[in-house]
């Protein structure tokens, strides 16, 4: 099994902005909210950016 380095780069700043991020955000429940749609929307345009950088 290989791992793809792109993902790996790609969800490593998204978590990273996300936990930069949530501390200012409100209670558990909306932090957990805000994570699955921006783990939806990071996994929806992965394949986007990678078409794009011809990867």
């Amino acid at each position: 099994m290989s791992i793809d380095g792109t993902a790996v780069a790609w969800y490593a700043v998204i978590c990273g902005v996300l936990s930069a991020l949530a501390p200012s955000f409100g209670g558990r429940a909306v932090r957990i909210a805000i994570g699955g749609i921006v783990g939806i929307l990071a996994a929806t345009l992965l394949p986007i950016v990678k078409g794009l950088a011809g990867l």
